[in-house]
């Protein structure tokens, strides 16, 4: 059901992994067959069934499996599997985002100097992707706090409908981001893994707006509206009589 609510690897690789075990489970009765062993005899390791000195990989196995040539008796061709996997519960990221920035208070501009985030996603399958969508997050809605905007005019036409009036973020806009980890491993699935795609468009967003309206809690602003544009930002300020 696509990958919406960061279900990729939490529901489709959970799917993927179930798949994988019964893969193996075929693949060790049929290891188990033409080595001429127990199935509990055989060792397994990186992809290979291993007995008494004698190994098969998963590779050679499949080739076996479709030639179909030497299977026990009873045994379908091939070496597939499907897995359809409906979780019992969802999981449960968390985690906190710290943004610093610096207002001018005489133009209203701001400058995300420093960005720090720290998520529990579970067990980390591939940390590049989990970086690559916490990074992905943060710039998202960085993007929706400080830059990107639909404005319509009193007609209720689009005036901001192409790239030259609608600004987006790029990395000259926006800080190295400081990334952290700790591991609670998910009871809601076998792989211990939960949800990362919108850990960073949840929480940069308020982080940044929140880090705003505290540098300008001493002149008396308690709310500055999102795009947080210099011109918002200037009339904040002057609205409050400072």
């Amino acid at each position: 059901m696509d990958t919406y609510g960061s279900r990729s690897l939490t529901v489709g690789g959970i799917a993927v992994y179930k798949a994988a075990e019964r893969i193996l489970e075929k693949a060790r009765k049929i290891a188990a067959h033409q080595l001429e062993v127990g199935e509990n005899e055989l060792s397994y390791d990186g992809g290979t069934f291993s007995a008494n000195g004698n190994s098969l990989t998963t590779k050679e196995l499949a080739l076996q499996a479709w030639t179909a040539h030497n299977l026990p008796d009873g045994m379908e061709p091939g070496l597939e599997a499907t897995y359809v996997f409906d979780p019992e519960n969802f999981s449960w990221p968390a985690g906190t985002h710290i943004a610093i920035v610096e207002v001018d208070t005489e133009t209203g501009a701001v400058d995300l100097v420093r960005y720090i985030a720290v998520d529990d996603v579970g067990n980390v399958i591939n940390p590049n992707i989990v970086d690559g969508q916490i990074h992905g997050g943060i710039t998202q809605g960085v993007a929706q706090a400080l830059f990107e905007e639909a404005v319509y005019d009193e007609d209720g036409n689009l005036v901001t409908g192409s790239m030259v009036n609608y600004l987006v973020p790029s990395a000259a806009e926006l800080p190295s981001y400081e990334v952290g980890r700790t591991v609670t491993p998910s009871p809601t699935n076998p792989l211990g893994a939960k949800g990362v795609g919108e850990t960073g468009t949840i929480a940069s967003t308020p982080a940044v707006i929140n880090a705003i309206v505290d540098a300008l809690s001493t002149r008396g602003v308690t709310d500055v509206e999102m795009p947080a544009t210099p011109e918002r930002v200037w009339r904040a300020i002057g609205e409050v009589g400072t």
